[in-house]
């Protein structure tokens, strides 16, 4: 049996990544390393060490992510190795990976709303557009253009190509159909928030001062917050129920992502990022989403029934489980992303050589994760590991392997600029 295979239009899962950085950063947009300059005004703030560790983390659950959609056929994927599991099995996945989903990328977006107002009060619209530019429009345009088909064709197991002639032919085909524009894979982050930072720098105005202190979340805010895009997510999913998607943009996810990142724009104007990350407010939130998230969902699957094809009931319409689903998902999302907060900014504020070291690695790491994991999981294949230790020794590998590639890209002239 082979794996079974989609091309890299197809619909996502419920997860992927890449964040934008500060432009003071060295590494990619949104996935920030900030710099000692970063202390400097406006905004006056010491290094957040935990923002980098945080931002490495997510980057290892997004290949945990993948690693497991490959063995549980829950969500979509390059390629999802048989046989397919049964619904007893892809319970524990379906709790897993939706909890991922409902926080991880909302949380990345968050960081990149705050970082790109630091970047654009310190460098202006023209610099920050340039920036964003080569940070996160270069990568999508290499994934798109280079990576995309060396990853489909290699599933594919394309028979030898007599001629080179032949190989332009193909690619022209790609290229002109048009369906390259929608082959970005997981650098749909990118091209997501490559669009966000240019609404973001035409509509910011060019007065906008920091004023400290004269905000600061509480309880109410994040239930709004929460109770928001509960709301919108429910209206969208009408129109854009889940597994579907625009240029590989899945809209039913973007009302968290877009009220994230507004919302880490004015974390930084009113800096509020640490002072939230270390209050009990977070802390309490965190354990209310871990201890009720998972009973929750559960609840929500058990009377709703089990997913079916195109994950109905729950993927949207005029239905109770849809309603369900948007508010597990926008209450629990946010409250575990505070969780974490607190405790990478209270147990996990430091840098050493090892984090560096990753941290710098994380973005390359997400463009060249996708190759790797699906050349894995073929290798994989004669094997016949069942989903659970197959999904762990994918995550491991493919995180060893990606680490190295990220490594030896980097070491490109050129490449580091981007990546």
């Amino acid at each position: 049996m082979r794996g079974q295979v989609k091309d890299c239009s197809v619909r996502r899962d419920w997860a992927y990544l890449r964040s934008m950085e500060s432009s003071d950063a060295t590494g990619s947009a949104g996935l920030v390393i900030l710099r000692p300059a970063d202390s400097q005004p406006p905004f006056s703030k010491p290094r957040e060490e935990w923002v980098d560790n945080l931002r490495t983390f997510i980057i290892l659950l997004v290949v945990n992510m993948h690693a497991c959609v490959t063995y549980s056929h829950v969500g979509g994927w390059y390629i999802k190795l048989p046989p397919e599991p049964d619904l007893q099995t892809k319970l524990p996945f379906i709790l897993w990976q939706g909890h991922l989903q409902s926080f991880f990328m909302g949380l990345l977006f968050f960081f990149a709303g705050h970082f790109s107002e630091k970047s654009i009060a310190k460098k202006g619209r023209l610099e920050f557009l340039r920036d964003r530019g080569v940070r996160l429009g270069l990568p999508t345009l290499f994934f798109m253009l280079c990576l995309s088909r060396l990853t489909v064709w290699g599933i594919m197991r394309l028979p030898p190509i007599q001629s080179f002639p032949q190989f332009l032919q193909l690619y022209r085909e790609y290229l002109f159909s048009g369906r390259f524009v929608s082959s970005n894979g997981p650098l749909w982050f990118a091209f997501a928030l490559l669009i966000f930072s240019a609404v973001f720098a035409l509509l910011r105005s060019t007065t906008v001062r920091k004023s400290a202190g004269s905000f600061q979340p509480g309880v109410v805010h994040i239930l709004g917050f929460g109770l928001s895009a509960v709301c919108l997510t429910f209206v969208v999913r009408l129109v854009n129920p889940i597994e579907t998607d625009l240029l590989n943009l899945q809209l039913c996810f973007f009302t968290q992502y877009i009220l994230a990142f507004w919302a880490g724009i004015l974390s930084a104007r009113h800096q509020w990022l640490a002072t939230l990350a270390r209050s009990k407010l977070a802390r309490n939130f965190g354990f209310i989403a871990l201890i009720g998230g998972p009973a929750l969902l559960a609840a929500v699957v058990y009377f709703g029934g089990p997913p079916t094809a195109h994950a109905a009931p729950y993927a949207g319409g005029w239905n109770w489980q849809a309603a369900g689903l948007a508010f597990w998902e926008q209450m629990t999302g946010p409250a575990l992303s505070l969780g974490l907060m607190y405790w990478f900014s209270r147990r996990l504020n430091f840098a050493n050589t090892i984090t560096r070291w990753l941290s710098a690695r994380s973005f390359a790491v997400y463009v060249f994760h996708t190759p790797v994991l699906v050349t894995l999981a073929q290798w994989f294949e004669p094997l016949h590991l069942t989903p659970f230790p197959g999904s762990c020794l994918l995550t491991l590998v493919g995180l060893l392997a990606s680490y190295a590639v990220a490594d030896l890209v980097l070491r490109i002239p050129g490449f580091n600029r981007m990546l």
